[in-house]
């Protein structure tokens, strides 16, 4: 991955793949950065892959808190347009989710189809985030609070345990504190309900942090979305399953025109 200068910070980013390739592109969540698709990338043959730190994460500049939502939809933006790609699938996991929601109401022209895991259209409500945020500040993510809800309730005999660690473990406090002031507000149900676009939820069965039954109501709400549930999934399913992960989503971009077959 490489450091992309934009207008204001600086964005670490990989893009990769055939030039002629469909393009991919991939959010992660709160605290997390562009690893998080490690075993992943490598059964996505064919798509022009385009994945990144968010500010605040991984090897991406860290702006003073808070950070506004729209802001970090924007760096996106910034990110897709300095690449030149568009009429991409864009893929948001967890609280990445919220952006890549964001990102296809702003501009359809860049976004032809979504394809969300472990995400809502919004995660709690303003008091808890506050709860969470003064949390935050005063003493710092607990690392294995947030392992067993990213890797489910076997947590400590996952064999991802020290990837997730290692990425929540770095990034900085004023990472998690802006990114989590973002989602603090962001309520995106009404925007997304209005969505008209292919649309694919992928749930981890054994998803603690955005349980399986609040994706289902995430593919209710927009027309004619489809939804599958990774029976041996986590909330990072991509990361603990990616086999498993792989494959609806293949089928899903094939079924769209979005794949070499």
């Amino acid at each position: 991955m490489t450091l992309v200068w934009l207008d204001d910070l600086r964005l670490n980013a990989d893009l990769n793949g055939p030039l002629t390739g469909p393009p991919l592109v991939l959010i992660h969540g709160l605290g997390l950065d562009g690893r998080v698709w490690d075993a992943l990338i490598p059964r996505l043959n064919g798509q022009r892959i385009l994945r990144l730190d968010l500010r605040g994460h991984g090897a991406s500049d860290t702006p003073p808190p808070p950070y506004a939502m729209g802001a970090m939809i924007r760096d996106v933006e910034r990110l897709m347009t300095h690449f030149a790609l568009k009429d991409a699938v864009v893929l948001g996991a967890g609280e990445g989710g919220l952006i890549a929601q964001g990102l296809a109401v702003k501009r359809l022209d860049l976004v032809r189809a979504l394809v969300l895991t472990g995400s809502a259209t919004r995660f709690a409500n303003p008091s808890v985030w506050e709860t969470r945020l003064a949390r935050l500040r005063g003493e710092g993510p607990d690392l294995d609070a947030e392992c067993a809800a990213l890797l489910g309730p076997r947590w400590r005999a996952s064999p991802m345990l020290a990837a997730v660690r290692a990425m929540l473990g770095t990034t900085r406090p004023d990472g998690w504190t802006g990114f989590a002031s973002a989602i603090a507000t962001a309520d995106f149900y009404q925007t997304t309900a209005a969505l008209r676009l292919p649309t694919l939820i992928l749930a981890g069965a054994d998803d603690r942090k955005t349980p399986p039954d609040v994706q289902r109501d995430l593919a209710e709400l927009v027309p004619d979305a489809g939804y599958k549930l990774i029976r041996s999934g986590s909330h990072l399913s991509m990361l603990t399953d990616p086999e498993g992960f792989a494959e609806p989503l293949l089928g899903f971009l094939a079924r769209i025109g979005h794949a070499r077959l």
